[in-house]
């Protein structure tokens, strides 16, 4: 069964992830170990952070961190209304309060006066998510968080080489976390990872990830007696990345920059494709806010939901893959259980039902992008909103 003419994503591999697979799979050292090691020094030093710890998804990463911070029932922390889910769930995961945050609609991200809005005597952190590539504006959050004593959690599952006011992302607050899922910028398949500069904060996390054990697994440099057993001190999980996928994680490291480069390329010309389309927003990177648009997300000025959906399913018969940008968090059912209502958030609900997100991948052409950009410009004249009414 054949795909999209344009799928929305296609992840970069060539001989050099074949070649590492290969020497992994030879070594017989499969789990967590000497490449899942390299992938992390590679990524600390990109992200200019003095620790990274790799795991199995960034839904474990967002989990960790929370975890390490000490996080718990009794306390509220703030996320964007407007992300993907386990950007909240990692909250419910270790019995903390989700309380959301509505978000700019030119940026999609957290809206500081939204946060400080909602910041109560019970919360104890904050989720700040960069999204679809773009740096939130952590300046005026991180000055609001330190006030009020409130840890940081960056969310930059979509923000790998991301900077903010020329400082990686990942390294703002008190940790970072990051996805290589497929539709990421670099991916192993899946797997994540955590940043920070806090050594003890980096321990927990190491632990936790390894069954609660405090030392790292790998090879050891003296073998133990074969008798002996580690240590386990706290209650932990198994949520380590394997050596195959670190093998990949490096081999994609080879290729970040140039991966980085070619999307901004590939988003440029989007924007001189579709700039004239007066029924467009297009996404634009605030001042300061650095965007490596791991996602190109444009939202139309006219008609809901409904018009949306019609503008996909022309494009979807045009053999163009598309998604909506993300979830309204609030509006899914989980939530509308609890009784937080649509209405509660309006530009989250609105970024829900109005965003499109277009193909972008390494190895587009430029002919395809005008492909797209024709077919998007089809979708929207077959979708045209109804005429307003004469006023008077």
């Amino acid at each position: 069964m054949s795909g999209p003419r344009f799928p929305i994503t296609r992840p970069a591999f060539d001989e050099k992830e074949r070649r590492l697979l290969a020497e992994v799979l030879d070594s017989g050292w499969v789990t967590q170990g000497p490449r899942t090691a390299e992938f992390e020094a590679r990524f600390a030093r990109r992200h200019r952070v003095p620790f990274a710890l790799a795991t199995n998804s960034c839904t474990s990463a967002l989990h960790l961190s929370l975890s390490a911070l000490g996080i718990g029932p009794g306390d509220e922390v703030v996320v964007p209304a407007f992300t993907w889910v386990t950007s909240a769930y990692c909250a419910e995961y270790v019995g903390a309060r989700v309380v959301f945050a509505d978000i700019r609609l030119d940026t999609f991200n957290l809206d500081p006066e939204a946060f400080a809005a909602v910041v109560g005597p019970a919360t104890r952190a904050a989720v700040v998510v960069h999204l679809f590539g773009q740096a939130a504006e952590m300046d005026p959050i991180l000055e609001l968080a330190r006030r009020h004593g409130i840890r940081v959690v960056e969310d930059a599952a979509c923000a790998v080489g991301t900077e903010y006011r020329g400082t990686p992302v990942g390294g703002l607050g008190d940790l970072g976390c990051f996805s290589f899922h497929p539709r990421k910028v670099i991916t192993t398949g899946e797997g994540g990872m955590v940043t920070t500069r806090d050594a003890e904060l980096a321990a927990t996390v190491g632990a936790r990830r390894n069954h609660g054990a405090r030392a790292a697994p790998g090879p050891p440099a003296v073998p133990p007696k074969p008798y002996e057993m580690g240590s386990f001190d706290e209650l932990g999980y198994n949520l380590r990345m394997s050596d195959l996928q670190g093998a990949v994680g490096v081999a994609q490291m080879d290729k970040l920059d140039s991966l980085l480069a070619e999307r901004a390329a590939c988003a440029r010309r989007y924007h001189d494709l579709l700039g004239e389309l007066a029924d467009l927003e297009l996404p634009r990177a605030a001042p300061g806010c650095g965007h490596t648009y791991q996602s190109y997300v444009v939202r139309l000025r006219e008609g809901g939901r409904e018009r949306r959906n019609a503008v996909m399913e022309s494009l979807a018969a045009e053999g163009i893959q598309t998604r909506p940008g993300t979830h309204a968090v609030h509006c899914l059912g989980y939530y509308r259980r609890r009784g937080i209502r649509r209405e509660e958030f309006p530009r989250a609900a609105q970024a829900e039902d109005t965003t499109i997100t277009l193909p972008l991948f390494p190895g587009m052409s430029p002919g395809d992008q005008e492909q797209i950009a024709a077919g998007l410009r089809r979708a929207l004249a077959r979708a045209a909103p109804a005429p307003r009414p004469a006023s008077g």
